[in-house]
């Protein structure tokens, strides 16, 4: 209620100079955008909008009984374990049905259906990566799976008997903005939403700017900016523990090591790129180090902050389980949370499982490329993309033993190819099974149960959690991982034979795991989850700085308390900056700073090193830190091709720790040799011109100066939460950055009777019309908690239930 009237201002006010019946302002006709009767004005929910309901469907067998709660939570009673993922798929439909087509149809690359052209070279992308073609293969083997397609078929069918109760004027309001209507969900939309998401956490490759950086800088320099382990890791699994002979043993090829310097420059493809922030923490502590003697599980997905919000809180009760925790609006089942015996949660593994092998063509069809000796044949799926208010545009893509051509003459996603064609290699293209690890989950009652519904869990690689009632805890980096020689996917491969091709995937019995470990705590913040002793090749570019902090509180923890856990993850200390403010402070010349640049370093010398909301000092030393990073590396990547990679900031940090004649802080523009020094010194002249436009503008403390918003999908001011007063940042527990953070935080205590907290930044309804759009926002971004009820039968008369809807058949 609050957000609407700020739009339907601004609509009208620009909308008086149009004729109503054109799209001059919106997508659609805004006379019908702002019709009494069908358009924007019927979705101003109510304060009092009684969501009670009795409804009859001839799908279901049994009786469902939904009490929804002061938060608009729903609590699920289902006679009939299938009827319950009916009723999900008709509430998830009901309040959150855009959100749901808009990340499908995005993820099958058919964006420009609804925005038209803009969304083009988006679709093209999507198409050519081969989405919808690992929807698909992961549909038949989901459709072999009695269980689980069965599961799928009945959400499918509740999220369809929601859509056809729809009138025209009960579409959801961005339904109306972009002058479209829903059509009938699949199962193979659910798959998409699944492939969706394993491009937004499995997605992720550097080839291109990786294979631009080995050409451009010398093997020693590349090393250096680029090392495999960080000084820093602390793995998921601690060091010096015993690992397993492989029972693959990759083979580098000869030519590997020669192949780059040189000989590949002028690589530019690049592609969308998943948010490079795109991590989380978690962990679970052993019932000896809590207060109460029982286990506790932490996790909060770091994703990015959007409204409508990823997640959909509710509890699903059947005959077979009873669990709490937040859902994928798209798909069945509760992904992270915990049921009566045990609770569940994940991290990103951040495995490269997206490779390129460039490709010879025999001529310009396409018809043929050249592969271990021979011309083999490709083949071709012909992609019909639908362009609103335009012309169909038909692209033809090919496919080969590697995988689809993503780039080649006739596509370079807008940027130059050199006419090279480039065919992808990822692992999301095989068929998989992943609805099982939820179900799984969901039913688990023990370790043995989470172990086997982990091991379905193929793409996105993820660390998957579990504590027990009983005292177990366990981690495993569990995903589908090639088994990799040293370097195999960091730059582009040749594509000429089978030398450079994978070779088979990490077995599932060597896969990095812990169970009920001495120390009385599992954890993972997306760093590296192994040291030097792992036999496979693991990938670079791992943050490192989470988990490490996450391990040093851990391990001085104890009588931890759920209080302690929730504090811990909302935590500020930035620990990049007890590692890289020395550098600065042992360094900077003060004699040299003006009265002002003086005010800014006293500020960086005060600093606490935490994050927090109203930190100026916080501000000066991101600031200052960036213009030091900039300073050291802009002459050297100045002539470097583009796109090109980055160290990360701890590679610098480290470095200049153990050597501060590191070899990248001369500036090799100048005839004199610079030393750390100059560059700081220098770098915090910069940073304090650019600081004092920051604190003009009134934007010195930290909340202000970086600005976490939680963004509507289609950025919307109007439908969005702007500068929230949240600390945090990269480099700290508290992940919260611009538009990326904490999307769940939830602590379980598993004690005889669970104990649980949790929130989300958004709110359980996606119509911004409504008082639940966004009513969790500002406690998140406080740092505070709902308390978790996990409602029982014989609470039906709890004054907490608002309202009752009944299913039956």
């Amino acid at each position: 209620m609050r957000i609407l009237p700020a739009l339907i201002s601004g609509v009208v006010t620009t909308g008086l100079i149009f004729v109503f019946n054109t799209k001059a302002v919106l997508p659609a006709p805004l006379g019908k955008f702002l019709s009494p009767q069908h358009g924007l004005w019927q979705n101003a929910e109510p304060l009092n909008q009684d969501f009670s309901a009795d409804l009859k469907f001839p799908q279901l067998k049994g009786k469902t009984s939904v009490y929804i709660d002061d938060r608009l939570v729903p609590h699920i009673f289902a006679e009939q374990e299938n009827d319950a993922y009916f009723v999900q798929g008709y509430l998830h439909a009901k309040f959150r049905l855009w959100q749901m087509e808009l990340q499908t149809h995005s993820a099958a690359g058919r964006a420009s259906e609804i925005v038209g052209p803009i969304a083009l070279n988006h679709d093209r992308e999507f198409r050519r990566l081969g989405m919808v073609f690992a929807a698909e293969n992961s549909l038949k083997t989901v459709e072999a799976d009695p269980v689980i397609k069965s599961s799928c078929d009945n959400y499918t069918a509740g999220v369809n008997a929601y859509i056809a109760t729809l009138t025209e004027s009960a579409l959801p309001m961005e339904y109306k903005l972009l002058g479209y209507k829903p059509e009938p969900w699949s199962n193979l939309k659910t798959m998409l939403f699944l492939k969706y998401m394993s491009f937004d956490l499995a997605g992720g490759e550097d080839d291109f700017e990786m294979t631009n950086a080995k050409t451009f800088f010398s093997p020693e320099d590349f090393n250096k900016l680029f090392p495999s382990i960080q000084d820093s890791l602390d793995p998921i699994i601690p060091k010096g523990t015993p690992v397993a002979p492989p029972a693959i043993q990759p083979v580098k090829p000869a030519t590997a090591d020669s192949l780059y310097f040189g000989a590949l420059a002028g690589v530019t493809a690049t592609e969308t790129k998943p948010h490079k922030f795109n991590g989380s923490n978690n962990w679970a502590v052993s019932g000896k180090k809590t207060k109460s003697g029982a286990p506790i599980l932490c996790n909060d997905p770091h994703l990015a902050l959007n409204l409508p919000s990823l997640w959909y809180e509710m509890q699903i009760s059947t005959p077979a389980y009873n669990a709490y925790g937040v859902s994928f609006p798209g798909s069945p089942g509760v992904v992270i949370g915990f049921n009566d015996s045990c609770a569940f949660g994940f991290t990103n593994g951040g495995r490269d499982v997206r490779d390129y092998f460039e490709i010879k063509f025999k001529d310009d069809s396409r018809k043929e490329y050249w592969f271990n000796n021979e011309w083999k044949k490709t083949t071709f799926r012909v992609e019909h993309i639908k362009v609103k208010d335009s012309l169909e545009i038909i692209d033809s893509v090919a496919y080969t033993v590697f995988g689809p051509v993503m780039y080649d003459k006739t596509f370079s996603g807008g940027r130059q190819t050199n006419s090279k064609a480039y065919a992808v290699r990822w692992t999301a293209h095989e068929g998989s099974n992943e609805m099982r690890i939820f179900h799984g989950l969901n039913h688990a009652k023990n370790y043995a149960d989470y172990t086997a519904a982990a091991q379905f869990l193929r793409t996105p690689g993820q660390n998957c959690l579990f504590a027990a009632k009983n005292g177990d805890i366990a981690i495993r980096a569990q995903g589908d991982f090639p088994a990799k020689w040293t370097g195999q996917g960091d730059f582009v491969m040749p594509g000429t034979d089978s030398s450079y091709m994978w070779k088979g995937m990490i077995p599932q019995n060597e896969v990095p795991f812990q169970y009920n470990p001495e120390r009385g705590f599992v954890s993972s913040a997306n760093q590296r989850p192994v040291d030097y002793n792992y036999p496979y090749y693991l990938g670079r570019g791992y943050p490192e700085y989470r988990g490490l902090i996450v391990n040093r509180k851990l391990g001085q923890m104890s009588m931890i308390t759920p209080e302690d856990m929730m504090k811990m993850q909302t935590d500020n200390y930035n620990i990049l900056g007890e590692t890289a403010r020395p550098i600065l402070l042992n360094n900077i010349r003060e004699s040299e700073l003006s009265a002002d640049e003086k005010k800014y370093l006293d500020l960086l010398k005060g600093w606490d090193l935490r994050n927090d909301v109203h930190s100026k000092g916080a501000s000066v030393f991101l600031t200052a830190w960036g213009f030091f990073v900039q300073s050291v590396y802009e002459d050297e990547y100045k002539k470097a091709p583009r796109p090109i990679i980055f160290p990360l900031e701890n590679t610098l940090a480290e470095q200049v720790l153990k050597d501060s004649a590191y070899k990248f802080l001369d500036d090799i523009a100048t005839p004199q040799k610079e030393s750390l020094a100059d560059i700081a010194t220098a770098a915090f002249k910069k940073a304090g011109a650019h600081l004092k436009q920051v604190e003009a503008d009134g934007a010195l403390e930290l909340a202000t100066f970086k600005g976490t918003g939680v963004y509507h999908l289609l950025k919307l001011p109007a439908f969005s939460r702007l500068n929230l007063p949240i600390g945090g940042g990269e480099n700290v527990i508290n992940a919260a950055t611009g538009d990326h953070g904490p999307s769940w935080r939830m602590v379980v205590h598993l004690t005889p009777v669970t104990e649980a907290y949790g929130i989300y930044p958004g709110g359980q309804s996606g119509n911004p019309g409504s008082r639940y759009y966004d009513n969790f926002v500002d406690d998140w971004a406080a740092g505070k908690y709902n308390k978790i009820w996990v409602m029982t039968k014989n609470e039906t008369r709890d004054q907490r239930v608002k309202w009752t809807m009944q299913f039956s058949n």
